[in-house]
This record gives structure tokens, C-alpha cells and sequence, in this order.
């Protein structure tokens, strides 16, 4: 039987939540219409899931929420601290402990900030997942909500860990690594059956809390779209991962020989994202060579060579998803290029 499960991402700092004449303040247990915002979205989301887990960054914050939790009735949802991995935080940190720390098929990710989620669109989302590795909301402008999405466990989990073990803490890598996503249109399908698109009020901010508004925005996104671009290139990530940990031991020289490895076989696959990556990691490994080895000094040139071709497939990236009209991931795709050019023509 295929079971469901929901991630609440509640480990965040909220620093736009903050006063500087108040003590810090849990966003996630702060009160709206009398409860505290992660038990609104605890109990918007439980009927349509077979386990809930909480993921907290520290033990302090583990323990407030049990509390809390048990005095509204709640005492059966698990609660994670989010898994060491280096120094790395973030969500991706707490997706990856998320999706551990459950027993289902499928998970929702939710931020704890989120409180007025509908039961029919966490429904819909779950009901696409099948077709799909990743499904995530997309406006029309062509921006995501990157902290609210359907993912297939096995497959996500993987992404996600080779992610943190790249050091690249951000949710829309996972996006990005997925390779097959159906992008929900929250003003077209979405809406029809959440018409004020409340599912996706954030509070931010203060302010949010009175006006319990979701974002709006203008744009030519109206109908939701399925891309698929080959599967998951799972026996590439786990070489990725083994390469990232040999640099992480400063067999510098091993490592990117991994790397090149796997990028020559997923540019012939057209993994744009994970070809660029490796590509990347390939050219700091031998520039992080060449700094610390005078014997290996003729590896820089290399290492710049890699990290320029990585630049390329970056680019390549960015034109895939601007014709998708997914404007976030294009912008994030070409950050990325731009910062490996700059390493790369930066001076020795």
C-alpha cells in the first residue's frame, strides 16, 4: 500500500520575523487565530498523510515543540533534529533528515511558517506525484515555492544527499537534480480548487499575521507543465558523492578524476544540471590541487578549463528553463555559471 507522509520544515531562523527590542522569537509557535502556527499546519495537512515529521535544528527547539505539540494533541508526530552534515543548514538539511526519518512512498514538504494549507491542493499535489519525482507549485511569473513540494522518497533522498555532500544547501537544487518535475500552476488548476490561493500564505513578517495574503503576481503561467528529461542518473550521484568525500580527504587528484568521469557520461545523457556540477567540482579539486601541491602547479589550467565548461552547461541549463518559462531556475542556473567563470578567471 503506498503511504504518505509530510516533512514540516520548522528549523529556520525567521530573521525577518524578528524585533530588535524583543528576545528572539520561534516563528513556527507564534499564535494566529489562537494556535501556534506549526499546529495550524500540522492539522491542515494530517488527513491527507499517513506519518507527519517535524525537523528542528537543534535539541532546545525539539523539546519546546514536543511540548507544545502534546498540549494541542499532537503527541503522535515525530519530531528530527536535522542531521549534522559539515557545517552545512538549511532546508535541504532538514529535507534530507525529513525524508529518513519517514516510511512512506511519497512526502510533502511544508514550511512551518505555512499555516493555512488545504487539504484538496496537498491532494492534488500528491495526486501528480506518480508521474512525476518532483511536483512544486509554480506562479505565474515563473518563480516556485521551493519549501512546498510532493517528492518521491527514493529518489529525492538520493538528490538530497548528494547535494549536502556537495556543500549546495539549497531547495531548488533538488528541483534542478530531479530531472522530472511537474510544475503545478497555483493560478490555473491550483485555484480552481483554492480560489484565494490561501495554501501558500507565508508569514514572513510581523505584518503577515493581520493580513494573511498570498502573493500576487502577474505573468503568462496559467496551465501546469510535466518535464521530463530523462531519468535519474543514480549510479552518476553515487560516484559524486564518493568523489565529493575523497576531496573532503584531500585525494584532490582521485576526486576529480570521479568528477570528469561522470560529467563526460551525463553531457552525452544531457543531465545538464548534474553534468555542469560535476564539471564544477572537477575544476576545484584540481585548482585546490594545484594550491596545495607545487608538484601538481600545471593542474590550475585544468581545473580553469573545467570550471569554464561547467559555466557552458550552466548557460545550456538556464536556456532549458527559460523555455519552460521557469524563471527561477534559469536565474539560479546562471548565478551558478556566472561564479565559476569568476573562479576561474580569477587571478593565481
Amino acid at each position: 500500500m503506498t503511504k504518505r507522509a509530510a516533512i514540516i520544515l520548522a528549523g529556520g531562523k525567521g530573521e525577518r520575523f524578528q524585533s530588535l527590542r524583543e528576545t528572539w522569537q520561534d516563528k513556527a509557535l507564534v499564535l494566529l487565530f489562537g494556535k501556534p502556527l506549526l499546529v495550524h499546519a500540522i492539522e491542515n495537512i494530517r488527513e491527507a498523510v499517513d506519518e507527519i515529521v517535524v525537523c528542528v535544528n537543534d535539541e532546545k527547539r525539539k523539546a519546546k515543540d514536543t511540548e507544545i505539540l502534546s498540549e494541542y494533541g499532537l503527541g503522535n508526530v515525530k519530531l528530527a533534529v536535522d542531521e549534522k552534515c559539515d557545517h552545512l543548514g538549511g532546508p535541504l538539511v532538514a529535507i534530507s533528515t525529513g525524508l529518513k526519518s519517514v516510511d512512506a512512498d511519497y512526502c510533502i514538504t511544508l514550511p512551518g511558517d505555512m499555516p493555512l494549507m488545504q487539504l484538496k491542493v496537498a491532494q492534488y499535489m500528491f495526486g501528480n506525484a506518480k508521474k512525476a519525482l518532483v511536483v512544486v507549485p509554480m506562479w505565474p511569473n515563473g518563480r516556485l515555492e521551493t519549501l512546498n513540494m510532493v517528492l518521491q522518497k527514493p529518489g529525492a533522498l538520493q538528490i538530497a544527499q548528494t547535494l549536502c555532500q556537495l556543500e549546495r544547501p539549497r531547495s531548488d537544487d533538488l528541483i534542478r537534480g530531479a530531472l522530472n518535475v511537474f510544475f503545478a500552476a497555483t493560478v490555473g488548476e491550483i485555484s480552481s480548487i483554492d480560489p484565494e490561493l490561501m495554501s501558500f500564505v507565508n508569514i514572513n513578517s510581523r505584518e503577515d499575521l493581520s493580513k494573511l495574503q498570498p502573493r500576487r503576481v502577474e505573468g503568462t503561467v496559467k496551465e501546469s507543465l510535466h518535464i521530463k528529461r530523462g531519468n535519474l542518473p543514480s549510479a552518476e550521484l553515487n560516484q559524486i558523492q564518493e568523489a565529493s568525500a575523497l576531496r573532503k580527504e584531500f585525494k584532490l587528484l582521485e576526486a576529480s578524476r570521479i568528477f570528469s568521469s561522470c560529467a563526460v557520461r551525463l553531457e552525452k545523457e544531457n543531465s545538464l544540471f548534474w553534468a555542469a556540477v560535476s564539471r564544477e567540482n572537477e575544476g576545484k579539486s584540481l585548482l585546490s590541487l594545484s594550491e596545495s601541491q607545487s608538484e601538481f602547479a600545471g593542474q590550475a589550467a585544468n581545473g580553469r578549463k573545467a570550471l569554464l565548461r561547467a559555466a557552458v552547461i550552466y548557460g545550456l541549463e538556464a536556456e532549458m528553463h527559460e523555455e519552460c518559462c521557469c524563471v527561477f531556475l534559469a536565474e539560479r542556473a546562471r548565478s551558478d555559471k556566472a561564479w565559476c567563470e569568476l573562479r576561474a578567471n580569477k587571478p593565481a
